[in-house]
């Protein structure tokens, strides 16, 4: 991960949470609390830097939206809170994902002697498959 990872830091105001009805099976309780969360957060209005907004938006990832909100639905645990822990840690691995820039590569040629081997090795294949030809009676 790049510098820019250890320093960003996530406003509470900048993150809206939703609290919301969790689907699926989960007895009686499922019906009457609303346990689920969904997290919505602006990119292009967030305190993030200019470089990594741009990284995110150009990210292809369903969750962030074509106005360039991130919308997480954190419905896993039981309880409210683990779930908005929950959105939070996937906004931030979001985040952490555009923020890293692998290093560029530098071209490199190949050395003589792989050069060699490699024209070797072909003659060598070349040879192999000669020996499939017909077999003529003389």
């Amino acid at each position: 991960m790049s510098a820019h990872t250890s320093m960003i830091r996530l406003r509470e105001e900048e993150v809206e949470f939703i609290a919301i009805r969790a689907q699926g099976a989960g007895g009686q309780n499922v019906n009457k609390v609303s346990n689920a969360i969904h997290l919505r957060f602006n990119i292009a209005a967030s305190s993030l830097p200019e470089d990594i907004k741009a990284r995110l938006l150009a990210l292809r990832d369903q969750r962030i939206s074509s106005d360039g909100v991130v919308v997480i639905k954190a419905q896993q645990h039981r309880s409210l809170e683990r779930n908005k822990d929950d959105a939070l840690v996937r906004l931030r691995e979001l985040i952490a994902q555009a923020a890293f820039t692998p290093e560029p590569r530098r071209p490199t040629k190949p050395t003589r002697s792989s050069q060699k081997k490699r024209v070797e090795s072909k003659v060598r294949r070349g040879l192999v498959k000669l020996q499939r030809g017909r077999v003529s009676d003389h």
